[in-house]
């Protein structure tokens, strides 16, 4: 890992805790999700990069798509990590302890610092996996909501940089709005996407086109669950 990286992380968070994920790893994967799920499914696999720099790009519908994200992303799958870039808020008490030791890193939201952009594009120069929510908080019912930009500027500061990054859109769905004990999860990975410009028009285009992806995931997830989008 390049020693500038190396440096901003420190600052930022522990990164990626040698005893304290492959733990995280077990207890999530093989006792909690399998344990309060009735079914977990998979869609799109075959869309999901296993090299180079990644961007998923997830809707965000429950506490619970982290924890799906690096079952089906992860380690385990892809043989590298999920970075998350996680709110503030997110980053206190004990859930910002063991968050601050899984790899995730803070933002604020409204004010970005510099340190953590430079972070993230870091992250990506560096070939690796990095989840941002475009939608910047979970929105349970499901309507189209206008993305944050935050995610097609690092895509293209990357780009500036000589890096294309591979934008995944990614959908979750549950059987039930607010997932219950034996109730069923999916995730879909579509085809990656890449930015073609660096101004603010082509950023603009980009993320209609990635809402409009992310939503047809969600809706393959939906259907595999037995949802409509329709709902409320």
């Amino acid at each position: 890992m390049p020693s500038a990286l190396v440096k901003r992380e420190t600052s930022l968070c522990l990164g990626v805790d040698p005893f304290w994920s492959p733990l995280a790893m077990f207890t999530t994967q093989d006792i909690v999700l399998k344990n309060y799920f009735r079914e977990l499914m998979v869609l799109g696999l075959e869309n999901l990069p296993k090299q180079g720099p990644v961007l998923l790009a997830p809707t965000h519908r429950a506490r619970w798509d982290g924890l799906m994200l690096t079952m089906a992303a992860g380690r385990r799958i892809t043989g590298r990590d999920c970075r998350f870039m996680v709110t503030l808020t997110e980053m206190k008490g004990l859930q910002g302890w063991f968050l601050e030791r899984l790899g995730c890193f803070p933002v604020n939201q409204i004010r970005p610092s510099l340190t953590t952009l430079r972070f993230a594009i870091d992250l990506m120069v560096d070939g690796q996996q990095l989840v941002v929510f475009p939608e910047g908080k979970i929105n349970r019912t499901g309507r189209l909501i206008r993305l944050k930009q935050g995610l097609p500027r690092l895509a293209q500061l990357a780009y500036k940089k000589g890096v294309e990054v591979q934008v995944v859109p990614v959908g979750l769905a549950y059987s039930q709005i607010v997932p219950g004990p034996c109730s069923k999860a999916a995730i879909c990975f579509s085809k990656p996407m890449k930015v073609n410009g660096i101004n603010r028009h082509s950023a603009v285009d980009f993320n209609l086109e990635l809402s409009k992806q992310m939503h047809a995931a969600e809706q393959a997830a939906l259907n595999v669950v037995g949802r409509s989008k329709k709902e409320p």
